[in-house]
């Protein structure tokens, strides 16, 4: 979903102010004070190209600078930044480590943190403290060529057998079923949790399993098996391929953007690259399904959040592009370049755009969700990163889906006693 050249960050002296400090409301009418404010993120600059150029609107006498980190470096680069005492001041996530490093400032009392929903919050919250405001909530399931779907009499599965059939009746008349990126440890982690999110998550008995997840009281190994297994038939039946494993992303977003597959696993940031690729090209998402016939489920929720560097060189700014960023206007910029719906209470969530209408009834019943955000101090990239590597050796051919799921798992209790 998501190379960059690290720029040097400044020390932790500068107009940083006390762990209460309250923003007030920003305008750009009274920024008198120059300072810079640097961001960093894993999403690219451009999903975030509306918002940014409203906060430089803002705060004209602010610097807002964003700094890109591809996702696979994300979290090493800035817990580099964050032990040395410096980096950026708003970084994306909230690292539960760099919680307990304490790294990272308690926003509790700031506030803009009551504007959100507890939902928005939820990830970002340990012991009763919050860490970060949600941005926009994200989703991704399964891009759809319309016209070859319309072509060959095809519809959107309900079921997984039934997507499976999609794959071999595509296949039959010589059409590529299925685009997949495959060098990015992304996309085979989205469609077997998407199986995992039907077969499992959706059982009310298993609400608290991620939780416990967390803290080392279950394993991945014998709750998500066979949910596994059954998104494991793609493999067997070659959907997925190891070739597949030297694609990127974008490569794989032009091949199914100019009509050379039918189907491609993303979300919404992709929709306006692949229509200045192809403007005739019509799409539809639909969820990922399970073994039952049902509405499918799409993997997401709360997205990404900000968090403030406890030693940001200007947190006052900081503070005041934070508190901005949690009203409606704000709110419908980040929405502009990435769609998704707002924690923020009050804020105007727009309708949902025809290209989505296949996931209605996902949405309205909520199955939108992503796993990995609520594992407590697994929650960083590292264990979902490693879930993506091993899952990338089963394709080709190295470990059983049953190793993909222990290996994760030994990982898993490595961090534990890391954090010991």
């Amino acid at each position: 979903m998501f190379t960059a050249i690290l720029s040097a960050c400044g020390g932790n002296e500068g107009n940083k102010a006390g762990d209460n400090t309250e923003p007030t409301s920003p305008s750009a009418n009274d920024n008198t004070e120059k300072a810079t404010v640097k961001i960093i993120g894993f999403n690219k600059e451009e999903v975030r190209k509306t918002y940014l150029e409203l906060l430089r609107q803002q705060f004209p006498n602010y610097d807002i600078q964003y700094q890109f980190v591809d996702n696979k470096q994300f979290t090493n680069v800035v817990t580099t930044y964050l032990a040395s005492g410096e980096g950026p001041d708003i970084i994306e996530g909230a690292d539960a480590r760099w919680i307990a490093a304490g790294y990272l400032e308690d926003l509790t009392s700031q506030p803009f943190v009551s504007k959100y929903y507890e939902t928005g919050l939820k990830s970002s919250t340990i012991n009763g403290k919050v860490y970060a405001i949600p941005l926009q909530s994200w989703f991704e399931g399964i891009w759809y060529n319309k016209d070859i779907f319309t072509q060959h009499n095809l519809t959107p599965p309900k079921s997984f057998d039934e997507w499976m059939d999609l794959h071999d009746k595509l296949r039959a008349v010589g059409v590529k079923p299925q685009a997949m990126g495959a060098k990015s440890w992304e996309p085979m982690d989205k469609q077997a949790m998407g199986v995992a999110l039907n077969d499992f998550y959706s059982k009310p008995e298993n609400k608290d399993f991620d939780e416990k997840f967390g803290k080392g009281e279950v394993t991945l190994s014998e709750a998500w098996l066979p949910a596994f297994t059954k998104w494991d038939e793609t493999i067997a039946k070659k959907n997925l391929t190891p070739d597949m494993l030297g694609v990127e992303y974008d490569q794989a977003l032009d091949e199914f953007a100019t009509g050379k597959a039918a189907m491609w696993e993303s979300g919404p940031w992709a929709y306006d690259t692949m229509i200045q690729k192809n403007p005739d090209l019509k799409l539809g998402m639909f969820p990922i399904p399970g073994t039952a016939e049902g509405s499918g489920w799409l993997v997401g929720g709360p997205g990404s959040a900000w968090a403030l560097n406890k030693n940001a060189k200007n947190k006052d700014a900081a503070l005041k592009v934070l508190d901005f960023t949690s009203t409606p206007e704000a709110q419908a910029a980040l929405i502009k370049d990435s769609f998704g719906t707002s924690f923020l209470k009050g804020a105007d969530n727009s309708e949902l755009p025809e290209q989505y209408s296949d996931s209605k009834s996902a949405f309205d019943e909520g199955n939108v969700y992503a796993p990995w955000a609520n594992w407590g101090m697994l929650s960083g990239a590292d264990l979902i990163l490693e879930l993506g590597k091993q899952l990338q050796d089963h394709l080709a051919g190295g470990t059983s889906i049953e190793e993909v799921l222990k290996n994760t798992d030994k990982k898993a209790q490595e961090i534990r006693d890391s954090m010991k």
